[in-house]
């Protein structure tokens, strides 16, 4: 028994709902790791000044030394949320590729 056009024609629009839905997931996911790294390397704005600096303090090292590391952290999060929206991307179109491949042989 044949589907009926209406059939095809609503899996056509939930595949490529589908395929929204995971490009809206992979954005999601960088824009959510964006806001995490803008939270992460603001600085409060209260602190007052230091009245005299040495040129060879410790504390510029520790300064670089965080700061590379919450840009580091940040750039591995942003990796794994790419990874994450990539695997998860593939594997939607994989069942879509199936789900197409069965409709085509029952006709």
């Amino acid at each position: 028994m044949e589907p009926l056009p209406s059939a095809r024609s609503d899996i056509g629009a939930a595949a490529r709902e589908a395929v929204e839905a995971a490009h809206n997931t992979e954005q999601l996911a960088l824009i959510q790791a964006v806001l995490k790294a803008q939270q992460l390397t603001q600085q409060p704005a209260s602190t007052p000044p230091p009245v005299q600096q040495s040129s060879g303090s410790a504390g510029k090292w520790i300064g670089i030394g965080v700061g590379a590391s919450v840009f580091l952290l940040t750039v591995a999060l942003s990796a794994v949320a790419v990874a994450i929206s990539v695997v998860s991307l593939t594997v939607c179109v994989l069942v879509l590729r199936s789900v197409w491949h069965d409709i085509r042989k029952t006709r």
